[in-house]
């Protein structure tokens, strides 16, 4: 046999076999899609220890936590795990990003500690946002100030200062259609947190992060503790700890998850409205009650028996109204049967044609 011959056998060979690898891959990849995909993202790892405490390191206590929650999802049959990091590397934010969107995940979960100057406590979870306060950009600047660590991080991230609080004011409206999703499971988690840890919930926060303006999917930053307060370090630090806050972790994630399965609509974070006697030409008044991805029949049925529930569709998320009117007085009224036919979390919101504009701005004037 000649080479030519030979070499053209190898490439027939060479060509079937390639073609059987992309048909598994493609079998492959297609059940992984048919699973809820969570990326687990361990803070800091590395040359990066995390926030400055005398007795506790911020990297180990993020990765144990990780690791301990991954394993705890990986035991639903449904469920495909993904970690950024799995062991103490330097991980750069980018490449976290990179990680969860290549896995198409479904969430991404980024597990931090938290510290302070003083004895403060509690945890608090974070989404993608504007700071609402000085303190809130305070956190982020520290969670972002590992870019400088990073190689090229002046090209990588195009000139983003994490010092400069108008820096991030760009980075919040590629995860605007997520935040819906994100608002919810991070509720759930405070939730968790205070009611089965008894852990000082300091709420639900929006901030500029540059690990959650990576991301292409609901995504959350825990801060579960200070590890500067002794009492919450030596209990981060501890195993019997990190197990129940895995687990309360666990708990929302598998709850926010029943959600989606169960084609529930995904009720919003609760904002509290304080009645008025004042009624206001051109404005739409109306209560939002639930938002998701999916596309509901507006029929009583699919809402606890409410009758007259709206659809409109904002940033290729639904959100269901309930009641409209420019008499604020009316639209409470609306808000409170809301909240007795079970939708706890229901709220108010302000419309100008079709335009939503801020509630507070319309109360103010």
């Amino acid at each position: 046999m000649n080479d030519t011959v030979k070499k053209r056998d190898f490439t027939s060979v060479l060509v079937v076999l390639i073609c059987s690898m992309i048909m598994v891959f493609s079998q492959t990849a297609t059940y992984a899609q048919d699973n809820f995909v969570v990326v687990l993202d361990a803070g800091h790892g590395g040359k990066d220890p995390g926030r400055p405490a005398k007795n506790f390191s911020e990297k180990d206590i993020a990765l144990s936590i990780v690791l301990n929650l991954g394993k705890k999802l990986k035991e639903l049959d449904d469920v495909n795990v993904v970690y950024t990091r799995d062991k103490d590397v330097f991980v750069d934010l980018k490449e976290r990003g990179r990680i969860a969107n290549d896995a198409d995940a479904d969430l991404f979960v980024s597990i931090h500690c938290n510290a302070f100057h003083n004895d403060a406590s509690g945890t608090e979870t974070y989404v993608l946002g504007l700071h609402a306060n000085k303190q809130n950009f305070e956190v982020a600047k520290h969670e972002n100030s590992v870019i400088f660590l990073e190689d090229n991080y002046q090209e990588k991230y195009e000139g983003f200062d994490p010092n400069s609080p108008e820096a991030v004011i760009g980075m919040t409206l590629m995860q605007e259609e997520f935040l819906d999703q994100s608002l919810s499971l991070a509720s759930n988690i405070q939730t968790n947190f205070r009611d089965q840890l008894k852990r000082k919930d300091r709420g639900v926060k929006q901030a500029g992060f540059v690990v959650l303006h990576q991301t292409y999917m609901p995504s959350v930053l825990i801060e579960t503790g200070f590890i500067t307060n002794n009492s919450e370090g030596a209990f981060l630090n501890s195993k019997s700890g990190q197990n129940k806050v895995s687990d309360a972790i666990f708990n929302a994630i598998k709850s926010y998850k029943k959600n989606i399965d169960e084609n529930l609509v995904i009720e919003e974070t609760p904002i509290t409205v304080v009645e008025s006697s004042n009624v206001y030409p051109g404005i739409d008044f109306k209560v939002q009650i639930a938002s998701g991805k999916k596309k509901l029949e507006t029929k009583s049925y699919n809402f606890k028996g409410l009758k007259g529930v709206k659809r409109g569709k904002i940033n290729n998320i639904y959100k269901y109204y309930y009641g409209k009117s420019s008499d604020f007085d009316l639209i409470v009224k609306k808000q409170s049967e809301a909240r007795k036919a079970g939708f706890s979390t229901a709220f108010v919101v302000a419309f100008r044609g079709q335009e939503r504009i801020k509630l507070s701005e319309v109360i103010n004037k």
